[in-house]
């Protein structure tokens, strides 16, 4: 029997008090062997977020089957507030589909999609809004420059620019953290040939400078792009084209630029637990937190925009001879334009 009436039939939901949501998939089956570190690389993760987020940020994570002794522990951060919406997934259903099920009801304006080895560092956040600020056809922007980014879905942002002096090669800002990522991926060391250099556009105000491209790692995206992502799941646990499609192809249908900061402010930490690790995590700072008060432009899905600057123009720009020689126009030395090809 039902006694009484329920206090929120017909109530309006409130209006969201956040501006900006991170998505965070886990997958840590266990806690010996490979993911020996895990979970404590995710706590730095999660933690990092909280202490250097500049505004009220909301924080999302869904567990992928992870193991009953993580389940557990992330029951602890859910109820000491770091993290405001906590799902749990007790078999396996693969990254993109664990993002989707937040992605696909959040109302934020911006949505953060990161891994879960990914370490936030002060002023973060105000780095990327400072890029949407200043790029009002920036879709998604990274705070961790990667090398070589201005190859993939970029071509928008080159047919746009392409006779501007305002893209071209820079000397790179931070060559250390470029080093730092490759050896979380399993590199050694960083070659010289790819930390030198590195493409950029400036800003129409000339206040702001940007990296053309930018990485899976972790990414900040404007809500209106996944309004066209498809209304099915993804057939892949990891990779195949799942982020391709879900998380890259998405900018490319609204014209929207994918971007990075000019600086690094986020490493990608792997596996493994490192002495500079501790010390950079030791080193973050309280943020004050403000709301961002400017109005960002709110892009527009256009089909011929999109066949022109990123199926026609893209073929040109996929032809060696001419970006190579696009690159060397644009500031690269000649002898190392082979290696950013």
């Amino acid at each position: 029997m039902r006694a009484g009436e329920n206090i929120s039939r017909d109530k309006l939901l409130d209006k969201t008090s956040h501006n900006h949501r991170v998505i965070i998939p886990l997958f840590i089956p266990e806690e010996e062997g490979y993911y020996k570190d895990s979970f404590s690389i995710f706590e730095m993760c999660l933690k990092s977020i909280n202490k250097t987020a500049n505004s009220n940020i909301a924080i999302s994570v869904i567990s992928n089957g992870s193991s009953k002794s993580v389940t557990k522990k992330l029951l602890g951060f859910y109820q000491e507030g770091l993290i405001n919406e906590l799902i749990f997934e007790e078999d396996e259903i693969g990254k993109v589909n664990c993002i989707l099920k937040t992605l696909r009801t959040s109302d934020e304006r911006y949505l953060t999609i990161t891994d879960a080895d990914v370490l936030f560092l002060n002023n973060w956040e105000d780095a990327i809004m400072n890029i949407f600020e200043a790029f009002p056809k920036a879709s998604a922007v990274s705070p961790m420059p990667v090398f070589r980014t201005q190859n993939h879905y970029t071509s928008n942002i080159i047919f746009d620019y392409f006779f501007s002096k305002k893209i071209k090669f820079s000397e790179v800002k931070n060559p250390e953290a470029l080093t730092k990522f490759a050896k979380s991926i399993g590199w050694e060391w960083l070659d010289e040939k790819w930390k030198d250099f590195i493409m950029t556009i400036d800003a129409s105000n000339g206040k702001q400078k940007a990296i053309v491209g930018c990485n899976h790692c972790t990414v900040t995206y404007k809500k209106e792009i996944f309004e066209s992502i498809p209304n099915y799941n993804s057939k892949y646990k990891l990779g195949g084209d799942s982020e391709g499609v879900y998380l890259d192809q998405p900018s490319m249908f609204y014209d929207g630029y994918r971007l990075s900061t000019y600086d690094n402010y986020a490493y990608h930490l792997g596996n493994k637990i490192e002495p500079w690790m501790l010390e950079a995590y030791n080193d973050l700072k309280e943020s004050d937190k403000k709301d961002y008060t400017y109005e960002a432009t709110i892009l527009k899905k256009s089909k011929f925009r999109h066949v022109l600057k990123n199926v026609v123009f893209k073929k040109l720009l996929n032809r060696k001879k001419f970006r190579k020689a696009y690159y060397v126009k644009k500031g690269l030395d000649p002898n190392k334009a082979d290696n950013f090809i």
